[in-house]
């Protein structure tokens, strides 16, 4: 009798480990499309990592067996997660939103981008439209990542936010309203590096002519130095800049910099990163439309590049 009750627990024992692990692995599956999610609405990696780390762990303490999609289920716990991070920061932001860059996302731009590549990167998310995502209000945000980046339901969307099918509806117009003045590079990514290539030598030459035909005479560059100020940072420090004279003489200020700049895809698109020292200083996102920059967004807080990995 006690040898059949050892091992009735052992077997049962082994069933709990063998559906954890089975839960582990279709979490896993999901990771990369949870990730996706987050980051789009928060902005933040760390942020991101946090909420699909919350995802898993209220995974392993739910009991999913009557669930028959898991990664909708998920999708929307992580989107609980960043509703309640977004409107618990709102407040936060308002004094230095319009300075505010969110997280980039960095990688290699090491020879000429294939057409697969140019692909893969066309379907990322460009930090311009990141800085307007900014500006919207929690429940905007949440309807227009879900809705128009990854095609949930209305109904399923406004159980989130607790408001109507209808109203859901109108929150993600809203957002899409204020999106489609975001400016966007126009997708031609030999001609947006090439434009980048020719910004970081007229910066590194000091040569004011040449930067301001490289720019849009309308042109917004927007610099977030964290809490850095001019007393300890120099040029470095957070600002807004508008027009092309204007944000030329601000890259003639970093032009001690530029011997530190390098190539790299930025969110998708050709930017450029300051590395001292095995150290990331800066990113630089550009936006290129029809072959004249429109607009330059900055990261130079220190505290949040020392968590960017660096590309290979």
């Amino acid at each position: 009798m006690v040898l059949r009750f050892v091992r009735e627990a052992m077997r049962q024992e082994k069933a709990a480990v063998d559906d954890h692990e089975q839960l582990a692995r279709q979490f896993e599956q999901n990771r990369g499309h949870l990730r996706a999610v987050a980051y789009r609405m928060l902005g933040s990696l760390a942020e991101a990592e946090d909420a699909v780390q919350e995802a898993w762990l209220r995974l392993s303490r739910t009991d999913v067996s009557d669930v028959g999609n898991l990664a909708g289920w998920l999708t929307t716990v992580v989107s609980r997660v960043c509703l309640d991070q977004l409107r618990s920061r709102k407040s936060r932001r308002e004094d230095s939103l319009d300075t505010y860059v969110p997280d980039p996302i960095i990688g290699p731009a090491d020879g000429e981008l294939g057409p697969e590549d140019e692909a893969i990167q066309a379907d990322a998310i460009g930090l311009a439209l990141l800085v307007v995502l900014e500006t919207l209000s929690p429940a905007e945000r949440l309807a227009f990542v879900l809705h128009d980046m990854f095609g949930v339901g209305f109904d399923e969307i406004a159980t989130i936010v607790d408001k109507s099918p209808a109203a859901t509806r109108q929150l993600a117009s809203r957002a899409r309203r204020r999106v489609q003045g975001a400016p966007a590079s126009d997708g031609n990514m030999s001609r947006q590096r090439a434009v980048v290539e020719a910004f970081m030598a007229a910066s590194r030459g000091g040569d004011f002519e040449a930067l301001l035909e490289l720019l849009d005479p309308e042109v917004l560059l927007r610099a977030d130095a964290g809490s850095a100020s001019a007393e300890f940072a120099g040029p470095a420090v957070s600002k807004l800049v508008r027009g092309a004279k204007a944000v030329v003489e601000q890259a003639l200020l970093f032009s001690r910099m530029a011997p530190y700049n390098q190539l790299a895809i930025v969110n998708g698109t050709p930017g450029v990163i300051t590395v001292v020292n095995d150290r990331l200083m800066g990113v630089t996102a550009v936006t290129v439309t029809d072959g004249k920059i429109t607009q330059i967004d900055i990261l130079a807080d220190l505290d949040r590049l020392e968590v960017i990995p660096l590309p290979a």
